[in-house]
């Protein structure tokens, strides 16, 4: 249950207008790239909400809501006009280590958290939303996987985009698709938990002939 009182509220609120401030700082036209900081401000409030003791599925939807906004953003008004897209992506990236790593150190600081419902624990280090226990809100789980598919696929276009008709040789492809293992062990692990393995292995496949496709690997061959 969130330990919510008029402080914590106001704080709550503040870390979300700092949030706000950064995904709407084009606005204030000052000709500078602190926009992606937003990825990383968006980690205060979501964690202040799990410290609150907020159902941690919750907690995780919402940043993964705060994420989508941020990509969004960043599609809409950086990469539609400047194909541009290594700062998104290595923004986001960081914003992703930054919160594993304090999915670790919190609960440690705060032992409390561990005992909270819905959290499993990773080799004991890593505490994380459990979709699948007993009491997990089936609502909250449902905005929880279909926000974090968006995410997933708004972080994959581009990429995919960015590749197409390079002529790329069939090796590289291979790493290609060991990259994007990691997404689809989480894709498949959200949607279909018994079967992880064969629908990694499909979307793998899928994503191989999909950039058979649009790349030229190959094609130089007569």
């Amino acid at each position: 249950m969130a330990n919510l009182d008029i402080n914590t509220t106001i704080i709550l609120v503040t870390f979300f207008i700092i949030y706000g401030i950064f995904l709407f700082f084009d606005v204030f036209q000052r000709n500078e790239r602190y926009r992606y900081l937003a990825y990383i401000v968006a980690l205060l409030p979501i964690n202040y909400m799990w410290i609150l003791e907020f159902d941690i599925i919750l907690v995780y939807t919402v940043l993964f809501g705060l994420w989508t906004l941020c990509i969004l953003r960043d599609m809409i008004l950086v990469y539609r006009k400047t194909k541009e897209y290594d700062d998104i992506f290595l923004f986001f990236i960081l914003a992703v280590v930054i919160q594993i790593v304090v999915a670790s150190v919190l609960p440690g600081i705060l032992p409390n958290l561990k005992l909270l419902p819905n959290i499993a624990s990773i080799w004991d280090l890593f505490w994380l939303p459990n979709i699948y226990a007993p009491g997990a809100s089936e609502d909250f789980v449902l905005v929880f996987r279909v926000l974090l598919t968006v995410l997933i696929i708004f972080i994959m276009g581009p990429l995919l985009l960015d590749i197409k008709g390079e002529d790329i040789p069939f090796p590289v492809l291979l790493v290609i698709v060991a990259i994007f293992i990691i997404p689809f062990l989480l894709l498949s692990y959200i949607w279909l938990a018994e079967a992880v393995a064969v629908l990694t292995f499909l979307f793998c496949v899928v994503l191989f002939v999909v950039l058979l496709i649009i790349t030229k690997s190959g094609k130089e061959m007569k």
